[in-house]
């Protein structure tokens, strides 16, 4: 039976080689523990292998992601001890910059991200003390209320027995 969405994946996995599929597939085994190969039924699985769900597929681009880096500073590390000249091709090059560049600034935004949503969580603790504070004082202000209608109380009893003894 195959849905909408699985003939969506096979149309998109069509235009990848076979053996960049068997790859990607080979690589997604090792990532995987092997305790979850019999817990993940409900994942999603092509034919070529590859499990499409979120969690795979994180767990691989964060693998091929820390590939690159890894193949990029070994280059930066050998190219100046080799004294190569500049490479020919310089859309290589600038596409590397331009990575490195966008790494950077996404770096960046997260920490920013990330102080911003840390100032705002202190701020939401901050205003759910006050909110604490504002509650026990209408705590308090209900209570002087209540002593008010029974000072109200005493006070007509007192005027009751007055009127009784000055009779």
């Amino acid at each position: 039976m195959n849905t909408t969405s699985d003939r969506e994946r096979e149309r998109l996995l069509h235009h990848i080689s076979r053996e960049d599929l068997s790859y990607i597939a080979h690589t997604q085994r090792t990532l995987r523990p092997s305790s979850s190969s019999s817990t993940t039924s409900h994942s999603t699985h092509t034919s070529a292998g590859i499990s499409l769900d979120p969690q795979a597929l994180s767990q691989l681009s964060a693998h091929f992601d820390t590939l690159l880096s890894s193949i990029s500073s070994r280059v930066e590390g050998v190219r100046p001890s080799l004294n190569f000249p500049p490479p020919k091709f310089p859309q290589l090059t600038l596409n590397l910059q331009l990575s490195s560049q966008t790494l950077k600034s996404t770096t960046a935004h997260h920490r920013r991200a990330s102080s911003v949503a840390e100032q705002a969580n202190r701020e939401i603790e901050r205003l759910r003390e006050i909110l604490r504070q504002c509650d026990e004082l209408q705590n308090e202000f209900l209570k002087i209320k209540r002593i008010g209608e029974i000072v109200k109380g005493f006070r007509k009893r007192v005027e009751v027995l007055e009127g009784k003894i000055g009779k």
